[in-house]
């Protein structure tokens, strides 16, 4: 059943340094996690559209805050993956600091999507994001992408093991599965993150079945046989 929450995000502008961020709004849900993690993937997963957020083959490459905007004051903000060890520690520094920040300070963050790579999840790294994050007292939802890359049961198991382990933290934390490959999962990130923005899902229903067969087309002959 398709939804509209995303479908119509559009881009609203590119931030390096946090004296330019868009006016506080009445929401938003910032994305974050690990360079190769498959964030922009599931950012243009949610939104149904394959070229919303830059999908990068060199690790580290997009390092803006990249806002779009959902429309009546909300957005989705995509912030610059971390751990990207080929990218100067120069360039890295700032970066961090800059992203704690904006983690901090920034009053119309909602929440925060923390993606992971199912087969590397809760990382030092993200360990590190989620402790830094967690006295603002905001949910922290875990993407656990690329799903399909594990077996069902594997799968499963990953999920509990992170689950535990964000109950240890906060009770607001929470987890699940997701593949962009497979688009699964969009349907659960959306009710999560809908309650954050109080935004109303308007899911459409596939139309019912008949139980009916199609009637077969009258056989006719190929074009270039007729007289």
């Amino acid at each position: 059943m398709p939804s509209s929450l995303f479908r119509h995000a559009t881009f609203l502008t590119s931030v390096k340094e946090l004296h330019t961020l868009p006016p506080e709004c009445v929401g938003e849900v910032a994305f974050a996690g690990r360079s190769n993690a498959g964030k922009s993937s599931a950012l243009n997963s949610l939104a149904d559209h394959n070229r919303l957020a830059f999908v990068s083959k060199t690790p580290g490459r997009t390092q803006l805050i990249n806002y779009f905007t959902l429309g009546e004051g909300r957005a989705l903000v995509d912030l610059p993956g971390y751990g990207y060890a080929k990218v100067p520690m120069a360039v890295r520094a700032p970066w961090g600091k800059t992203l704690g920040e904006y983690l901090i300070i920034r009053q119309s963050l909602k929440g925060l999507v923390v993606v992971m790579d199912i087969r590397h999840p809760m990382t030092d790294l993200d360990l590190q994001l989620l402790a830094w994050f967690q006295p603002t007292l905001k949910p922290v939802h875990v993407l656990l992408t690329k799903s399909d890359k594990l077996t069902r049961s594997d799968a499963s198991l990953t999920l509990l093991q992170v689950r535990k382990q964000l109950a240890e933290l906060s009770p607001i934390y929470s987890a699940q599965l997701f593949s962009s490959l497979k688009k699964t999962g969009s349907e659960e990130a959306e009710t999560v993150l809908a309650g954050w923005l109080d935004m109303e899902i308007t899911r459409t229903a596939a139309p019912p079945s008949t139980g009916k067969k199609p009637k077969p087309k009258p056989h006719t002959k190929p074009w270039h046989l007729k007289q």
